[in-house]
């Protein structure tokens, strides 16, 4: 029986680690999607990074409402244009810091029926790959915070990490 997934959340150290590539994609790594899918939807997300339910390796999802997306070894090989937006993270409820990413992207990866694949996305799903890519590399949206906005925020990261260490 394998063990459910279970949502990180800031301050968990997983969230700060680097994942490592899949290097066998199986039935384990199909598995984790549709568990992260599961978890990504329950919690009414857009993306999930397998750091984010305390899994290192490089698997991401997404879904902006046109179907799931899911990518083992994303790789970002060419991007265009530059966009500022808020955005939020299911790893760090009820913050939200503004980020600025590439508009669009040309992004390589294997899918879940383990074909490698290359996909141009623009916009939103852009933004969410380039999120669930950051999360592969240890890098979170406060990172990209300003001062002012790291000031804003460091109750509200008091109480995730007092939340932590003492959970309900």
């Amino acid at each position: 029986m394998k063990k459910p997934l279970q949502l990180k959340i800031y301050p968990d150290s997983v969230l700060r680690e680097k994942s490592l590539p899949v290097k066998d994609f199986d039935e384990t790594v199909r598995d984790l999607m549709e568990g992260m899918a599961e978890i990504m939807y329950a919690y009414q997300g857009i993306g999930l990074a397998a750091p984010q339910v305390g899994i290192l390796q490089r698997v991401i999802i997404g879904d902006i409402g046109e179907g799931l997306i899911s990518l083992a070894n994303p790789e970002i090989i060419a991007e265009t244009g530059e966009d500022l937006l808020d955005e939020g993270c299911l790893s760090l409820p009820d913050i939200q810091v503004t980020v600025q990413r590439r508009q669009s992207i040309f992004v390589r990866g294997i899918d879940a029926t383990g074909k490698e694949i290359e996909r141009e996305l623009s916009g939103l799903m852009a933004r969410v790959i380039q999120h669930e890519i950051d999360h592969l590399n240890g890098v979170l949206i406060i990172d990209y915070a300003s001062l002012i906005e790291k000031y804003q925020l460091r109750n509200a990261l008091a109480e995730l990490e007092t939340r932590c260490k003492h959970p309900a």
